[in-house]
């Protein structure tokens, strides 16, 4: 049996990192994991997806601020919403070869012995259209939330990812020159190489 490697793929907002690690989980044959993880997570915590989701979004969370009216425990509850999604990348990468998606897993597999760790960016000015074009945004809609989305990622990655977002990064992308199947073709090229697939 082959030996399993993962693939994680951070990505600025609308650089259209999730599509690109779909294709790219076709094009290789194995699973990738995004919004499923924020699903086990909410299962394993008894909590709505919606809850973890803002979570991962932002400690200012309206909803902790009603049950937490002085601010209490925010943060307790981001560190245990990681700790959750931590244990679940872990598990997956241990399961099977796949490309997990965000959630500093480049930061928690950082010792796995097969890993591929790739930055998916492109300009803004390609983002905005990416908004409005291919998810549908308003273009003030896409103009507020680029720059929000921006600076809640990389102060996550603060965090929880060992520093910025390149700091565990083997390769960075920008999708705007390839597409979305001509990131993943060369993607899945490198991939290939390095894991002698």
């Amino acid at each position: 049996m082959a030996e399993k490697y993962v693939i994680t793929i951070s990505r600025q907002f609308a650089s259209m990192g999730r599509s690109i690690a779909k294709k790219l989980a076709e094009e290789l044959g194995i699973e990738f994991y995004d919004r499923d993880i924020v699903e086990q997570t909410a299962r394993r915590m008894g909590l709505p997806v919606s809850t973890i989701s803002d979570t991962e979004e932002s400690a200012n969370n309206i909803y902790y601020k009603r049950i937490y009216p002085l601010g209490m425990a925010i943060k307790s509850m981001q560190d245990e919403v990681f700790m959750v999604q931590q244990n679940i990348i872990r598990d997956l990468a241990d399961r099977e070869s796949c490309i997990i998606v965000g959630r500093c897993a480049d930061e928690v597999l950082k010792d796995h012995p097969r890993l591929l760790n790739v930055h998916v960016f492109a300009p803004k000015a390609d983002r905005l259209r990416n908004c409005v074009e291919k998810l549908g945004m308003d273009e003030a809609t896409a103009k507020k939330t680029l720059p929000r989305v921006d600076k809640s990622r990389a102060g996550y990655h603060k965090v929880y990812g060992g520093g910025d977002e390149y700091v565990n990064c083997h390769l960075m992308l920008n999708s705007s020159q390839f597409g979305i199947e001509g990131s993943a073709h060369l993607l899945a090229l490198i991939a290939r190489d390095r894991f002698g697939l």
